[in-house]
């Protein structure tokens, strides 16, 4: 239950950062936004920040930021990816 409880906290915490992020203009969200050139390297890629935060919130990326500029309905929509309904 500790970790279900830590996990989740984890997930709160990185949805308002990225709420925060997008909606300053900073360097933050030019790293966020932008992409590296060159080659990717060798095996399999792995799991992005920004993989998380569209799973979680069921939108993609560009979406996601357009919806952070309304503080209201980010954060209604960050509550509705955190709260878990406990099984019986």
């Amino acid at each position: 239950m500790k970790e279900r409880q830590l996990l989740k906290n984890i997930k709160l915490l990185k949805l308002k950062y990225f709420g925060h992020v997008v909606r300053h203009n900073n360097l933050e969200k030019l790293c966020l936004e932008g992409a590296v050139e060159g080659r990717r390297g060798r095996g399999r890629p792995r799991r992005r920040w920004t993989q998380d935060i569209s799973d979680w919130l069921g939108f993609s990326v560009r979406e996601a930021s357009i919806l952070a500029q309304n503080r209201d309905g980010f954060r209604s929509a960050v509550w509705e990816a955190t709260s878990y309904k406990d099984p019986p």
